[in-house]
């Protein structure tokens, strides 16, 4: 069972990820072919399970890690097409560039940052729920 304040906090998460997933696919989405067994964009009611692009991030204790806990943001990409390196790093700029946008605007008066943590990247700063 989790908290509804975790519930409240990764549901706008969510939308701010969805937001970012619409960017992605109108930059990048006519670039490749979607994987055959992939509904096209906007066929399904979460934007997860259709399009060319999958944006999320998952809690991470941070435990090894040198920034600590945070959301580790993952960019997926539903293709069978080869895609050159240059273009995926566009992709994650893209990405992280918006987040970075996004964060004061979905979770106003936090403290948050991106920053590389290893090979991936991480949300970090003040994860805090308020009182519980």
């Amino acid at each position: 069972m989790r908290h509804h304040k975790v519930l409240a906090w990764e549901r706008r998460l969510k939308r701010l990820f969805d937001k970012v997933d619409d960017l992605l696919e109108d930059e990048f989405g006519g670039r490749f072919l979607l994987h055959p067994a992939r509904p096209e964009r906007g066929a399904t009611a979460n934007k997860e399970s259709d399009g060319l692009f999958n944006i999320g991030a998952s809690f991470s204790a941070g435990f090894g890690s040198r920034l600590g806990k945070g959301y580790i943001i993952d960019v997926r990409m539903v293709t069978l097409d080869n895609v050159p390196e240059e273009i995926r790093n566009d992709i994650h700029n893209a990405v992280i560039r918006e987040v970075e946008y996004l964060l004061p605007r979905y979770f106003p008066g936090k403290h948050l940052t991106v920053k590389k943590d290893g090979s991936v990247f991480k949300i970090t700063g003040d994860l805090g729920l308020g009182s519980l």
